[in-house]
């Protein structure tokens, strides 16, 4: 007798996809409350998720045999650690404007970075920038200036300057890691992610002299939390979806991140969005949202 094979595994690893990249981008958008619930200073969360979702990783990819670094070029291991440093000094920056702005503030702001990367990309890389892309970038920062005058940040206060600026810098420290992480597409993510998570924590362990971990239990189980779940779980769930997505699925959802985020800051916080700070936001997320889907 002839077995004849289903056509239905395709779909099926379609919609498993699509599922594990909705649920990272939720789960992005919680990285804020956990943050600010834990209580700590940014360069202790940062080390937090650095040590924690970093030592993870490299068990799940010794588990499933994909821990080989030796493998790796000198070349290669320097831009991963060039990369990390980027990548955790974004955490740093970003977790330190959540307290400065607010939560919704701080993550629309920081969505500005697939704009900084065509910009990072024209400067370094000599890539040309079409008149389009010019536009969708002026669209966005005049998105980013009706949020500076407009937003109310913690109590109901102004936002604060530093950390519209504190959220760009992010941006910019995000676009930069993304670069070095085109330059190493043939390492596979996961080894990448661990290595940077594991620089972050060098790196970032003096720090602990100045800004300590929380002395309490409940704010050392939120930084586990952000480290074991919004790191090692958020990266696996985004690795094993996004190569499996059309590009333009992918960008789409990953709009669920910032208004998750904004979701939480309203209904957690108590932030209030006026008429003008949502243009901006608007403003900001549909211009990044139009280039990713170029």
């Amino acid at each position: 007798m002839t077995t004849r094979t289903l056509p239905a595994a395709a779909p099926a690893t379609g919609s498993r996809a699509l599922l594990k990249w909705s649920a990272a981008m939720a789960l992005s958008g919680t990285i804020g409350a956990v943050v600010l619930e834990s209580g700590a200073a940014a360069p202790a969360v940062a080390f937090a998720r650095c040590f924690v979702g970093g030592l993870l990783l490299v068990l799940w990819c010794l588990a499933r045999g994909w821990f080989r670094p030796w493998t790796l070029t000198r070349g290669d291991l320097g831009l991963a650690v060039l990369g990390g440093l980027f990548l955790v000094g974004n955490w740093v920056l970003l977790f330190a404007s959540y307290a400065l702005s607010s939560i919704a503030v701080s993550t629309v702001v920081y969505h500005t970075q697939p704009l900084l990367l065509v910009g990072l990309a024209a400067l370094l890389l000599r890539e040309k920038i079409g008149r389009g892309a010019l536009a969708r970038a002026g669209i966005a920062f005049a998105g980013v200036a009706l949020i500076s005058l407009s937003a109310q940040g913690v109590d109901g206060e102004p936002v604060r300057p530093e950390g519209i600026a504190l959220a760009l810098g992010a941006a910019v420290l995000y676009a930069g890691a993304s670069l070095i992480g085109k330059r190493l597409d043939h390492v596979r993510p996961h080894l990448l992610a661990a290595i940077q998570c594991a620089t972050g924590a060098v790196l970032l362990a003096p720090a602990l002299l100045l800004t300590p971990l929380p002395s309490t239990p409940d704010g050392l189980l939120w930084l586990v939390l952000l480290g074991a779940v919004h790191t090692a779980l958020l990266y696996v769930l985004i690795y094993g979806s996004i190569g499996k997505l059309p590009t333009g699925t992918v960008a789409l959802l990953s709009y669920v991140y910032p208004v998750v985020a904004v979701l939480v800051d309203v209904l957690a916080y108590g932030h209030r969005i006026g008429w003008l700070e949502g243009l901006g936001m608007a403003a900001v997320l549909l211009a990044a949202l139009a280039k990713r889907r170029r």
